[in-house]
């Protein structure tokens, strides 16, 4: 996978410094990403999709697992087995079925956040199936980006921050 750093974030001061030569803009009704992907889950987002109604049974591949070095993530989402894509994006319209519910990894894609000593580096992997990386219609990843679209995981990091340095 290749990535590449676009912003950083001061988790004191929310202070970002972004790569101006890049943008971004979700593609909407692409679902390249929902097909090419494998998606873990968090226990948090097994719980928002069965709040929906669906059984874990449905959309948990129990055969796939995400671990970090070597501590466990969590499961898989499943696969279509017709469509080889995830089982919440609908073939007909390629839009998502629980959109407002997706998991945090669908949430961020194709951003990886990573901590670093007071900051938040925001990386972009870059996939070649993605079109709405370095879009022509995109927007800088600057602060207004981040706040409205990641302001709830810049807090979480935040507050980790600051319980580290108390």
């Amino acid at each position: 996978m290749e990535k590449r750093l676009v912003a950083k974030i001061n988790l004191k001061t929310l202070e970002v410094d972004y790569d101006q030569n890049f943008r971004f803009r979700c593609v909407e009704e692409c679902g390249r990403c929902c097909e090419s992907l494998e998606i873990p889950l968090r226990d948090e987002d097994i719980e928002k999709i069965e709040e929906l109604g669906y059984n874990a049974w449905e959309f948990v591949d129990y055969e796939k697992l995400f671990y970090r070095r070597d501590k466990f993530l969590g499961y898989g989402i499943k696969k279509n087995p017709v469509t080889e894509a995830c089982v919440f994006l609908d073939p007909g319209t390629k839009k998502c079925k629980i959109y407002s519910h997706r998991p945090l990894a669908c949430r961020l894609y194709p951003f990886i956040f990573v901590r670093s000593e007071g900051y938040l580096e925001v990386y972009v992997k870059e996939d070649d199936f993605c079109p709405g990386i370095n879009h022509p219609d995109g927007l800088p990843v600057d602060r207004k980006f981040l706040l409205s679209n990641y302001g709830d995981v810049v807090r979480e990091y935040r507050k980790k921050t600051v319980k580290e340095t108390e």
